[in-house]
């Protein structure tokens, strides 16, 4: 899908990504450059012993992925001058290194700023595993550059 310009989306309007396996490398990586070697993250072991039997990707990586996954569908490529906003980000159930997840989102507002050359677009966003469940869940809010 091409990037999509701020007179093409429609409040209501429905969108999905591709899905994408968090794997080690991923966990590895992600506290190596956020500096988050939290044990729940990165030793197994210790993870063994904790509620969720095993170790679980951080939540601000999942996120990362997701926003990611949103932008390779090319909804929310080239056109999106910022990304503004995340609003009332859940956390609902862990992510484990395996699991597959992708985004659904739909557009809950739209707003035309001219001044601007562009409107805001509000997309309520849920990263969702590879059995349904959802993982997370809040609002994106980004800038989209108008047509004209």
């Amino acid at each position: 899908m091409t990037a999509l310009f701020f007179e093409d989306f429609e409040t209501g309007m429905k969108l999905s990504t591709a899905g994408r396996t968090i794997t080690e490398t991923d966990v590895v990586t992600f506290a190596g450059l956020s500096g988050d070697f939290n044990q729940i993250h990165t030793d197994a072991e210790f993870a063994r012993a904790t509620p969720f039997g095993q170790r679980i990707a951080h939540g601000l990586l999942s996120l990362a992925i997701a926003s990611g996954l949103a932008v390779q569908t090319g909804i929310l490529g080239a056109n999106v001058i910022a990304f503004r906003e995340v609003n009332e980000w859940k956390f609902i159930k862990p992510v484990f290194l395996g699991d597959t997840i992708h985004v659904e989102m739909q557009v809950t507002e739209i707003k035309h700023l001219p001044r601007l050359q562009s409107g805001s677009v509000s997309l309520l966003a849920e990263v969702v595993k590879q059995d349904g469940e959802v993982a997370m869940r809040g609002t994106w809010t980004v800038l989209v550059r108008t047509k004209g």
